[in-house]
């Protein structure tokens, strides 16, 4: 059997890499900005687009100044029930409830912030940017204007992601998300999101640290134990510690 998705994975990340590298040069200047004035890029997501937020940091080639924010009621850990999708899918679309989540964390103008949504239409990621721009904050925007211009793409809460954010990055996954036709099943199946999502988030994670170090600023790398002969990264949780007190400290 031939592959069924794989193809299409490397067709749409090509569109990415034809189409979204002044983008992804304009967001990796902003992150670089905020890492190298010892601020925080932050990343956000709710539902599968907590995926790459769980990607960034601490993930084996990232680095100190990556900062993910987290909300376990924002990310599925069951199917039905507490912890469930409807939940969940209630709770992104809830007005009001973001801000509670982004007050725990300390951004400012010298940060900026990553948010990701496929559609980018939910309460969640719309009252995330503006939260971000109120504190502020740059926010690069990582979407699909397929998805966001598709009839279901109608705002919930006034505007959408591809509207707001600073900088915008299109992932160019299908409307669907899911994008491989099986015949005898009425919808698609394998969704793409993802696997954009991620591969454009390790793009800016490599294009930043590009131009940190040109800038001359030294990063804290987290590595493997296969790299470094598994000499550890204590010192990079030491680092990372550092910067969340001065962060805290600066906006105390």
């Amino acid at each position: 059997m031939s592959s069924l998705f794989l193809p299409t994975a490397v067709d749409l990340i090509k569109d990415v890499i034809e189409t979204q590298d002044a983008t992804l040069d304009a967001a990796a200047a902003s992150m670089a900005q905020s890492v190298s004035r010892g601020r925080a890029v932050y990343f956000y997501g709710s539902g599968h687009s907590t995926l790459p937020v769980l990607d960034v940091f601490p993930r084996y080639g990232s680095f100190v100044g990556l900062q993910p924010v987290y909300d376990p009621r924002l990310m599925w850990f069951n199917v039905l029930g507490p912890g469930g999708v409807r939940e969940l899918l209630w709770l992104e679309r809830k007005e009001g409830y973001v801000a509670q989540v982004l007050q725990s964390y300390h951004i400012g103008p010298d940060d900026t912030v990553v948010v990701y949504s496929h559609g980018g239409i939910n309460a969640a990621p719309v009252e995330a940017t503006r939260y971000c721009h109120e504190h502020g904050a740059t926010v690069i925007g990582i979407t699909s204007s397929r998805a966001a211009e598709s009839e279901a793409g109608r705002p919930m809460v006034g505007k959408r992601l591809i509207d707001l954010a600073d900088i915008c990055i299109d992932t160019h996954a299908p409307a669907a998300d899911a994008a491989v036709e099986i015949s005898g099943l009425p919808r698609p199946v394998s969704a793409t999101s993802t696997v954009l999502t991620v591969a454009i988030t390790m793009e800016l994670v490599a294009r930043t640290a590009r131009r940190a170090v040109d800038s001359g600023i030294a990063l804290d790398v987290f590595a493997s134990p296969m790299a470094d002969g598994g000499t550890g990264n204590e010192p990079v949780f030491a680092a990372y510690a550092k910067r969340r007190h001065r962060l805290e400290d600066v906006d105390n």
